[in-house]
Formats: structure tokens, C-alpha cells, sequence
């Protein structure tokens, strides 16, 4: 009897990677087992043996989409200002949202905003994600406070829900067919606008989009 499991020469990163745009295309629920374990090049015992179920895969995917394509974000983080995080991350995010190589958006929206009852879990696991990472940047901009790179009355908690807002909707346009460069212009607007609200320093020389 041949024994079920990884086939030869299995790349777990490759498959992910295919993984990964059958789920970004068509949603969790869109992607079937059947179509995922196509693309993947992979039989469907092979698929759950390795990766344990659908849901597992997903979860593995996000992991690794968060690791590769979020990577600006982290870049965005380590800004010296609350203004220089901001304006990395708003101009970065929108070229992450419309990148030739990815499809149009973000995984995390597209992955499962809404989900039927039965994959509840999946759109709990994706909005906490986004939480956490607004929750990581209000703290970022809770330290700006304590540095006195932001003033003692900013509310960190409503700058980052604003910042994450505005992202997440960059994305659904995206998905939709917006243009980089309309996205680069509500990307300034709101960098003005979180300026403004928020009373961050600026730095001498703003720079202008590319």
C-alpha cells in the first residue's frame, strides 16, 4: 500500500506561495480544497497530511503572507518619528495593495471579511489580526507620546484606528480597480489629516512621493 504524505521534492515555501493566491483570488470560501491542492501540485492527502486541513493551511498562509508582504510594515515601525511611521506605512501600503505581481489588495480583507456561520472562526482569526496590529500601532505612537515626539494629549488608540482605517480601505479599493496613483493621493490627504489630529512633529524636509 504506498504510503500517504509530503510527495517528493515537496517545498513547503513554493506550495504556500501557491496556496496563497488561490486564497487571495477567491476568499476562504471561495478556494476548494480541490482547486487549492491543484495549484499547489499537490493530491489532496498529500495536502491534508502535510498542512492538516484547510483551515490549517490558511492559517499558515497568513502566517506567512504577514512574514513576506507585511514586511513594510515592520520597516514603517522602526521610523525614528510618529510622522515618518505613518508616512511609510500610508505610501507603502499602497504599493503593497497594487503590486503586478500579487493580486489587487490585501489578504487579509480578501482572505474572509465575511464568512457563512460554519467558517466563523476564520473571519474572527482575520479581524483579530488586523486588531492587533492597530493595537501594535497605538503603542508605537503611545512611546511617540512618552518621547515627546507627539503631544501629551494625542489619543494613540484613535490616531492608529484612524491609520488602519484608511489602509484597509486602500485596499477594497484596490480590489475594485483603483489606480496607485489615486491611492497615493488619499494616501497624502491622510497624512495631512493624521498631522493635523494628531500634532506630530514634522520633520524639516517632508518628501514627497515617489
Amino acid at each position: 500500500m504506498p504510503q500517504r504524505g509530503r510527495p517528493r521534492g515537496f517545498d513547503a515555501d513554493e506550495v504556500l506561495e501557491r496556496a496563497l493566491e488561490v486564497f487571495w483570488r477567491y476568499g476562504y470560501e471561495g478556494a476548494s480544497v480541490n482547486d487549492l491542492a491543484a495549484a499547489m501540485g499537490i493530491n489532496k492527502p498529500s495536502l491534508y497530511a502535510a498542512f492538516g486541513g484547510k483551515e490549517e493551511l490558511f492559517r499558515k498562509v497568513v502566517a506567512r503572507y504577514a512574514d513576506e508582504d507585511m514586511e513594510y510594515a515592520r520597516r514603517a515601525f522602526a521610523e525614528p518619528t510618529a510622522y515618518e511611521v505613518v508616512a511609510t506605512l500610508l505610501r507603502e501600503n499602497v504599493l503593497a495593495v497594487t503590486r503586478d505581481d500579487r493580486p489587487a489588495g490585501c489578504l487579509s480583507i480578501q482572505g474572509g471579511t465575511a464568512c457563512s456561520t460554519e467558517n466563523a472562526p476564520v473571519a474572527e482569526f482575520l479581524a483579530a489580526s488586523r486588531l492587533a496590529g492597530e493595537r501594535a500601532l497605538a503603542d508605537r505612537f503611545a512611546s511617540a507620546v512618552v518621547e515627546g515626539d507627539l503631544p501629551a494629549d494625542a489619543d494613540p488608540a484613535a490616531l492608529a484606528r484612524f491609520v488602519m482605517s484608511v489602509t484597509e480601505g486602500q485596499a477594497i479599493h484596490a480590489a475594485a480597480g483603483v489606480s496607485r496613483e489615486d491611492l497615493r493621493q488619499t494616501a497624502e490627504i491622510a497624512l495631512v489629516g493624521f498631522a493635523a489630529a494628531s500634532g506630530a512633529r514634522l520633520p524639516e524636509h517632508t518628501a514627497n512621493p515617489a
